[in-house]
């Protein structure tokens, strides 16, 4: 028999023995044994996840076709129940989004209509387009009546809110007195020229004071210049201090 292969400088008795061949294999693994042990995890893996199927399957198969029965018409009415509470809970949210939309709109319709009246009665600055009426007087006074009919001939085509001079807002209640080198309206004096910014639609307001024997005429037969202007935007600052009633009181009967 040949003799092993021992090298020059080595003996028979310095090869590694066999206990200490498997030390250094698992200290310090090839790589196929790596890949074997991998291989062999994995294989254990599916066996364990195999088992573990077969024993949850084996809650269903060990129940007699009447248990099935039951347990799926108890899925059933659980589903049911299920889908009815969600289309109740679905009711219930479409009901309370009408109910906050209607009451939105009620808030709106309610504002709108504060901000209306507010302007026409004057207790808030406005701003939109218009005209503005310059009268000067030049040989002659205006008369108390002429300036009244141009304001109801203003209100009549459509006027929003009237200012005179920059200071003096026009309401419903407003009242003109004919006084010495001028007018009053609700207590302020006001001199020539009389500016009157009004808004409205500045084509149909020119028109209102300038048609043939209208307002324009009378003012002129006064001895008075009218210059009339269409403004796109027309600022009126001044504003009424709301007056509480004495006397009248809103009519809860009816």
């Amino acid at each position: 028999m040949p003799e092993p292969v021992t090298g020059p400088d080595r003996g028979p008795e310095d090869l590694p023995s066999g206990r200490e061949r498997l030390r250094r294999a698992l200290v310090q693994p090839t790589r196929r044994q790596i890949v074997v042990g991998l291989l062999l995890a994995l294989v254990g893996f599916a066996a364990v996840t195999q088992v573990r199927s077969t024993q949850g399957d084996d809650t269903y198969a060990a129940l007699r076709q009447q248990d099935l029965i039951d347990v799926l018409n108890g899925l059933a009415g659980t589903t049911q129940r299920a889908e009815a509470e969600i289309a109740r809970l679905q009711d219930t949210r479409d009901d309370l989004q009408s109910d906050t939309s209607a009451r939105q709109a009620a808030l709106e319709q309610a504002q709108g209509e504060v901000d209306t009246l507010n302007v026409l009665a004057g207790l808030v600055p406005v701003t939109g387009p218009g005209i503005r009426i310059t009268v000067t007087e030049e040989t002659g006074e205006v008369e108390v009546g002429s300036m009244i009919d141009a304001i109801q001939e203003l209100r009549t085509d459509g006027a929003e809110a009237i200012q005179f001079n920059g200071e003096v807002r026009v309401i419903a209640q407003s009242s003109f007195t004919d006084i010495v080198g001028g007018l009053e309206i609700d207590g302020i004096e006001v001199q020539s020229p009389y500016v009157i910014d009004v808004i409205g639609d500045p084509d149909v307001l020119a028109q209102a004071i300038d048609f043939p024997l209208g307002p324009k005429a009378k003012l002129k037969r006064d001895g008075a210049e009218v210059e009339v202007q269409r403004l796109t935007s027309l600022d009126i600052e001044s504003v009424v201090t709301p007056v509480q009633p004495e006397y009248a009181q809103p009519d809860t009967g009816q």
